[in-house]
């Protein structure tokens, strides 16, 4: 099956948002438009994303402010998809979470109980912190060091977050910064797990053989949609060069410049 026949099958869009649909607060300019197509084509599109500094509600705030509607239920992100696993796994625990606010208030209305008191900690919740402080760092460091039995889960292991004028340290180099003090390493939620694709197929009904990933990134986005066992799309537009497609192990299905050219392809007659 050539590109264009895959693109024609594919009836759930899972997308990856920075440096797929806009970059920094700068919203790529056939963004729109694609997704008002995909809904006119019949199909669905779900944002798809590992940064859990930002929750739900924050997400359609922020794409609000880009002309584009979207609710809770549009979403499937590694706060979700945390809270999901810690639901299965360690369910009524108590957490410390270094994270965002928002993080926090997620996990919260999910049913958690998030605390600062050390003693009261029952499982370690890392995110992408924008709000990260050494107190944190500390307090972390201290529960993997004095309590090794702790459950230690990562949302999502991305290195770093785009912006428009580079990158930033995201949660796997913090996580990366704890291990080199405390030895120990999280369970990671976010892709490349299969998780999250999964979740989302089971959400809407949708098969294998009609979902898509489509992500800037090779080794969690694509990596996902390889791990769940469905197409995976690499769009150049945002963190991965052309010297790491070529360098990496794991190869995308099909590669694209943006994803204008999903728009492109449904536009054909």
């Amino acid at each position: 099956m050539n590109k264009h026949e895959a693109i024609k099958q594919t009836k759930l869009y899972l997308f990856d948002m920075d440096g797929t649909l806009y970059l920094g607060d700068r919203l790529y300019d056939f963004t729109i438009e694609l997704l008002q197509t995909i809904k006119a084509c019949g199909g669905k599109y779900l944002f798809m994303t590992n940064n859990s500094s930002k929750s739900v509600a924050d997400y359609i705030k922020k794409l609000a402010k880009f002309g584009i509607e979207a609710t809770r239920e549009d979403f499937i992100t590694s706060s979700q998809a945390t809270a999901y696993y810690l639901k299965e796994h360690h369910k009524d625990q108590t957490l410390y979470v270094c994270g965002t606010n928002s993080l926090k208030k997620e996990l919260e209305m999910e049913g958690f109980t998030v605390t600062e008191n050390l003693d009261e900690v029952e499982c370690i919740v890392m995110g992408f912190d924008t709000e990260l402080t050494f107190k944190k760092l500390e307090d972390v460091s201290k529960l993997l060091l004095t309590r090794p039995e702790l459950p230690y889960i990562a949302t999502n292991p991305d290195l770093v977050c785009p912006t428009e004028y580079g990158s930033v340290p995201d949660c796997g180099s913090v996580c990366g910064m704890i291990f080199n003090a405390t030895g120990k390493k999280p369970i990671v939620i976010g892709k490349p797990s299969p998780l999250m694709p999964q979740l989302a197929m089971s959400h809407t009904g949708f098969a294998k053989d009609e979902t898509a990933v489509f992500g800037d990134r090779i080794y969690t986005d694509v990596k996902s949609g390889l791990n769940a066992g469905i197409l995976s799309v690499l769009v150049m537009s945002g963190e991965t060069t052309y010297e790491i497609l070529e360098a990496s192990e794991e190869k995308p299905h099909f590669v694209m410049e943006s994803a204008k050219e999903i728009l492109e392809i449904l536009k054909e007659k």
